[in-house]
């Protein structure tokens, strides 16, 4: 898990009466950095930040706005560096006609001509360009002119913003490497921000200073706290598959607003203990007070539960109906937005009409039920430090019955009784009770993703392949399988794509079971066949048996990583094959026998191959046992994958016999 580093309480920047530390020139770069053909420290990188600095602080000039004013300076080393030079800058805006605002854009490009004379480009204010992204988020897009390798890009621009709650983070690492990043806040007494820091690295600068009445508003004047932050020689961050938020891990400053004071001298805490909040949210309409309205269901229990009296079929009945009865807008979030009555007389709604209408119903029915709010992978870690609401950005239903508890989600018709989809599956979530105090619960996957595969097959005199193919998909892969099935008119459309996946094989005859019970594995047979061959009248035939899914290439890449493998959950993968071959052959080569254990029991690898007369079988069968690897597991996690791509890649070579 990511850990944060408390650093300090202190309080939001603001206009000030004493000059800000001096940042670097605009538009001037130095001969070193023209000559600089590669980053020594990191020498596979595209681009490089040769300096960075930002500052935030509050103006009061008309009204109370959040100030922040960036700065950098990138060397572009070859082409592949050329995405360093397209910009986007996200500004929030919510449904009162409030919203964040960007401008004071300067940009420029520096690069050598063909004589090497240093030319420079200067952005057209045309060429910046502002979109919707959606409800809540503006893109204010622009690109650097003239791009070319060994080309010096500089840019900056001044961000205000209403928002003043959400004060300015600072990311040190990025997906290309920094020589120096800096951070310069102002924070007023009136305002009192928990900064902390996050990710592997060190600030190499931190310094802090009281500067006396240097914030003026609301008719009194208070002092300020004056911080530089900074890294030097920040390595890039690499993404690479199975994780959750980058935002987990990558080095980088935050700012939680705590308390502040408004002009009458009276002090306003956001940062709160779980109890108050526990009660806010009872209290609010859009989230308690939709559980409060259980009633409403109460009239619909006989024709959805039939007058089951078993409790634990009862909440299925209930959950079948319900994850069935809506469709998802796709919206995330932890309060209602249209109300659970409406929601459900509509069949729509966002994450929180969906699961708060499930909880709801489940209450009506007489059944210990409770809402869950979490933050999904994509969204990041919440910060225990403060507790709050903000981190959250989703909520599912929790009941509880014969001393067991299930996590239940019904945005999605496909999801099984008690299996939260992967985006969920993410640390802990808080436990909201109208009943008892709000507490923590671990996110675990209920089940693993499984998946079988069974060949049975026989090459043929005229050098086809033929036979059959089993797969049985159960708890996560079973999920995803009905997915792709689903996502098709027709299961014959399903078996056209597959045909497609596989473009040297034909299926014959196929049969598909269990699509639609969802508490059971996803079976499929197909006939088969092939042209292995062309013939075989040669004195040796290679044959590769992986032919359906071969792992070509290990997912993981990079030398060390310095952040979790999150799988999600944990899987197992095996992989039946018989082989029946002409007896005019015999096997003179096949793939080694392969056993290999991760430490501290986190998995295996197991690959067998055998074979008695004209018939082979081969056995492999993968373990991960956990779903969550830590950094220093990462380089056994790796070679176990290579040992299953070279098993994969090695052929059985059969030779005429004499």
């Amino acid at each position: 898990m990511n850990k944060f580093l408390l650093i300090m309480a202190a309080v939001i920047s603001s206009t000030y009466a004493v000059a800000q530390p001096e940042e670097f020139p605009f538009a001037k770069p130095s001969p070193a950095e023209f000559d600089l053909k590669k980053y020594d420290r990191d020498t596979t990188a595209n681009a490089v930040v040769l300096r960075e600095y930002g500052t935030s602080y509050i103006s009061t000039n008309v009204d109370l706005r959040l100030v922040f004013e960036y700065h950098v300076r990138i060397k572009i080393l070859n082409e592949k560096g050329f995405n360093a030079g397209d910009i986007k800058i996200r500004l929030r805006k919510n449904d009162n006609n409030t919203f964040e605002t960007v401008g004071d854009i300067e940009a420029i490009t520096f690069y050598p001509d063909d004589q090497g004379l240093i030319r420079k480009s200067v952005l057209d204010p045309k060429q910046i360009f502002k979109e919707n992204s959606n409800k809540y988020t503006d893109v204010t897009k622009f690109a650097l002119p003239n791009l070319r390798p060994g080309c010096i890009i500089e840019y900056k621009y001044r961000l205000e913003s209403p928002f003043i709650h959400h004060f300015r983070s600072w990311e040190f690492q990025a997906e290309i490497p920094k020589i120096y990043s800096e951070y310069f806040v102002r924070i007023p007494a009136v305002f009192n921000y928990n900064i902390s820091l996050r990710g592997p690295y060190k600030l190499t600068k931190n310094t802090g200073r009281v500067e006396k009445d240097c914030y003026s508003g609301g008719g009194f004047k208070s002092d300020c706290s004056a911080m530089t932050y900074a890294m030097e020689n920040v390595p890039a961050f690499v993404e690479e598959d199975n994780m959750t938020s980058p935002a987990n891990f990558l080095s980088a400053m935050y700012f939680e607003l705590s308390d502040y004071v408004d002009p009458r001298g009276i002090t306003h805490k956001l940062t709160k203990e779980w109890s108050s909040i526990d009660q806010e949210m009872k209290s609010y309409e859009s989230f308690g007070g939709q559980l409060k309205k259980k009633d409403y269901f109460k009239d619909k229990l006989a024709q959805v539960t039939g007058g089951i009296t078993d409790p634990l079929a009862k909440a299925k009945a209930i959950y079948n109906h319900m994850h069935t009865w809506f469709k998802w807008n796709n919206f995330y979030g932890i309060y209602s937005d249209n109300g659970i009555k409406k929601a459900y007389e509509s069949h729509t709604g966002n994450v929180a009409d969906i699961n708060l209408s499930l909880t709801a119903f489940m209450l009506a029915a007489g059944l210990d039920a409770e809402a869950v709010m979490l933050s999904t992978r994509r969204n990041g870690l919440i910060n225990k430090l403060f507790p709050g609401t903000s981190d959250f950005d989703y909520v599912v239903s929790k009941v509880n019955i014969a001393g067991q508890s299930y996590l239940l989600d019904a945005t999605e018709p496909l999801l099984p009784w008690g299996l939260l989809p992967m985006r969920c599956i993410n640390d802990q979530g808080r436990v909201m009770s109208l009943k008892k105090p709000s507490y923590w619960i671990d996110l675990k996957a209920s089940q693993k993703d499984q998946k079988t595969y069974t060949l049975a097959l026989t090459l043929q005199e005229d050098g086809k392949l033929t036979g059959k193919i089993t797969f049985i998909s159960s708890g996560y892969a079973a999920y995803k399988k009905r997915n792709s099935i689903k996502a098709n008119n027709s299961l014959e459309e399903y078996v056209e794509k597959l045909e497609e996946r596989w473009p040297k094989m034909k299926i014959h005859k196929f049969d598909i079971v269990n699509v639609d019970s969802l508490e059971k594995p996803v079976y499929e047979e197909y006939e088969v066949e092939t042209n292995a061959f062309d013939n075989l009248n040669k004195e040796k035939l290679f044959f590769n048996p992986f032919i359906l899914d071969r792992i070509s290439e290990n997912p993981f890449k990079l030398a060390e990583r310095s952040y979790p493998v999150d799988l999600g959950a944990a899987s197992e993968t095996r992989v039946n094959m018989q082989l029946t071959f002409p007896a005019k052959f015999e096997v003179v080569s096949k793939p080694e026998a392969v056993g290999l254990a991760l430490p501290n029991k986190g998995g295996k690898f197991v690959m067998q191959v055998s074979n008695e007369g004209n018939v082979l079988s081969l056995y492999q069968f993968t373990q991960l046992d956990r779903s969550v690897y830590e950094p220093n597991e990462y380089p056994y996690l790796k070679e176990l994958f290579n040992k299953i791509v070279l098993s994969q890649k090695a052929d059985i070579v059969l030779k005429k016999k004499i």
